[in-house]
């Protein structure tokens, strides 16, 4: 099994891949997840009310400071140029909660999917810390990757 993942060298060790060699490409990663509510709590959000201030406002810095750190948190990513981080937070009263939307952009050898996925759990963990004082229930959920564009492997599209 080891022969098919690239964080292995031949002897089973887990080492950084080195990506020299690969070409410089424009890379996109799209990753979602939501954080659901009680309608209650909610209500919370969408009115301003929440006691700790601007839950989507601060999520939303928080899913970006995470992106950026990402390398820091994930022991063998590579530090990337990020280029772009866009977190979208929308809440969603059929849920009842928040939907966590991330795109990270980069040109560089290797995938930024790492970034997105960082950017929306991140966000999503600031979605319940500035909460948690009015629900220690919410649950965070469905955190994946949605779409990546460029490098050798090519275009991703998660299934619906």
């Amino acid at each position: 099994m080891t022969d098919k993942l690239s964080h292995f060298d031949a002897e089973g060790q887990a080492h950084m891949v080195d990506v020299s060699d690969k070409p410089v490409t424009d890379r996109t990663a799209v990753a979602e997840g939501c954080v659901v509510m009680t309608p209650e709590t909610l209500d919370l959000v969408m009115q301003g009310t929440a006691s700790k201030g601007d839950v989507l406002g601060i999520a939303r810095i928080a899913g970006i400071m995470g992106a950026k750190k990402t390398a820091d948190l994930i022991p063998l990513c590579h530090p990337l140029p990020i280029t772009k981080v866009a977190l979208d937070l929308t809440p969603d009263t059929a849920l009842p909660g928040v939907r966590i939307s991330a795109t990270v952009k980069t040109s560089g050898q290797t995938g930024i999917e790492m970034e997105a996925l960082t950017a929306v759990t991140t966000a999503a963990l600031t979605v319940y810390d500035m909460l948690k004082a009015a629900e220690k229930g919410m649950r965070i959920e469905g955190i994946r990757l949605v779409t990546k564009t460029g490098g050798k492997s090519g275009t991703y599209e998660a299934d619906a």
